[in-house]
């Protein structure tokens, strides 16, 4: 039998890179662009998903720029927007990227090779961009090597195909925050679940935006509070409070 050229392999897959966003039009072009870029350099068939969830700025508007089908809903659940996405998508392989985070080649590549590995699904390992306090970086690195020592996926990058995705049932919508981990759990259930060691990198906004107390604080919140804290977004406000930073120039 003659040995597949992994660039045919790579031209056989269409790519469905699915972006949920809310009021995200500072960091947005920097995502879209680097999901255009890997995706460009790798040469695989590839459409991108906006789901833009109740902004109210030009998030919205610079998906179009960016030729990105854009997906309108009000739902303010980051679970229910990737759902969104993953209905109307084309491709047969989903990746999910949040709307302030980068990717390359490698993690296009990579999440070819992981499924003609025979894996299910994964994610990747997280950086962080510009310059966090030294008390978040430490913090940052030490949640960040426990986590992705469980083979747990992140919100930022997760990958899978479309059968898996419906399958599972995509994202549980009863849950606001730790529905990436659930969905690690029952891809797994399917297979082997990969975490890409090419990290991508993400916006490390919350790190500069709150102090470290009131970090631990809502973690510890969460910790007490249990399943039903993650089930509304009452105390999630450091998630869904819609801070964002503003840079100039």
């Amino acid at each position: 039998m003659a040995k597949r050229n992994p660039q045919d392999v790579l031209l056989a897959r269409t790519i469905s890179f699915i972006v949920p966003a809310y009021n995200e039009e500072t960091e947005l072009p920097g995502t879209l662009q680097s999901i255009h870029s890997a995706a460009g350099a790798v040469g695989c068939d590839y459409e991108i998903v906006l789901v833009d969830d109740g902004s109210t700025d030009a998030t919205a508007s610079i998906g179009g720029q960016f030729a990105a089908r854009v997906v309108s809903i009000n739902r303010r659940q980051i679970a229910a927007a990737r759902n969104a996405g993953a209905r109307v998508a084309t491709g047969n392989v989903f990746v999910f990227v949040d709307a302030d985070t980068r990717i390359t080649a490698d993690h296009v590549a990579g999440v070819i090779g992981a499924l003609d590995s025979g894996c299910v699904g994964g994610g990747s390992r997280l950086r962080v961009d510009d310059e966090i306090p030294r008390w978040g970086r430490i913090l940052f690195s030490a949640f960040t090597t426990m986590y992705f020592s469980l083979q747990l996926g992140a919100g930022a990058f997760l990958f899978t195909t479309r059968p898996n995705f419906l399958a599972v049932g995509g994202f549980d919508e009863t849950y606001f925050a730790g529905e990436e981990i659930l969905f690690t759990f029952a891809l797994k259930k399917l297979g082997r679940f990969k975490i890409l060691s090419d990290p991508a990198i993400t916006s490390g906004r919350k790190l500069r935006l709150y102090s470290g107390r009131k970090i631990f604080r809502h973690g510890f919140a969460l910790l007490c509070g249990g399943r039903r804290a993650v089930m509304s977004r009452h105390k999630l406000a450091m998630w869904y409070g819609g801070e964002r930073e503003r840079h100039l120039g």
